[in-house]
């Protein structure tokens, strides 16, 4: 009882910058939306890669679908349950990195490697795959901005097992080129750099 009294606390507390975090986390979204729509419709170039050319092709929908799913609800919802005070903290910084990425796919014309297996859910959220928004992966990169937000927690660890597990699904299948892959890390690491800058006055970083 008396934790669920300090949640509420702390969620008044931080109320403003969570409900702040949120509605940036839908412009983000949106823009993402625009962005993906955009590069299906443009034409693209197919490149060879030095990595996927020597691995073999492997069907890891299950990780590519579920997986990502459990780490974008770790992430969101671990800091909502035991740590709210962190929570617009995670939510405004995969909401910029979801803006970079928005960026690098309208830039980045790439088309999907020669046989990768086909991307099709089943699930509700089926409209919102695209084809073509390769650069960076957001597979790689989702997990790793979580391992650097909780990397002083025992979460921490979960989020690098899931970056490296992710990373290596992307490739297996062949859905992602291996600079998509080795990209987000670095590209992960300056956003989440970035956002600490951003919003440091108003995150108490």
């Amino acid at each position: 009882m008396k934790r669920v009294k300090a949640w509420a606390n702390e969620f008044r507390e931080h109320s403003n910058l969570i409900f702040i975090s949120i509605a940036f986390f839908v412009i983000a979204l949106a823009i993402d939306y625009i962005s993906e729509s955009y590069v299906n419709t443009v034409r693209t170039v197919v490149a060879s890669d030095l990595i996927l050319d020597h691995i073999p092709v492997v069907d890891l929908s299950f990780l590519f679908f579920y997986g990502f799913e459990i780490v974008i609800a770790v992430l969101l919802l671990y800091p909502l349950f035991f740590n709210i005070k962190e929570f617009h903290i995670a939510v405004s910084q995969f909401s910029l990195l979801v803006l970079i990425r928005s960026f690098f796919i309208a830039l980045t014309h790439l088309g999907t490697p020669v046989n990768a297996i086909p991307i099709y859910s089943s699930h509700l959220y089926n409209w919102l795959v695209f084809q073509n928004d390769l650069f960076f992966s957001g597979h790689t990169a989702a997990p790793f901005l979580g391992f650097l937000i909780f990397r002083k927690e025992k979460i921490g660890i979960f989020f690098l097992i899931a970056t490296v597990v992710l990373a290596a699904t992307v490739l297996f299948m062949h859905v992602h080129y291996s600079i998509d892959v080795f990209a987000a890390l670095f590209i992960t690491y300056g956003s989440y750099q970035l956002g600490k800058l951003l919003f440091k006055k108003i995150n108490n970083y």
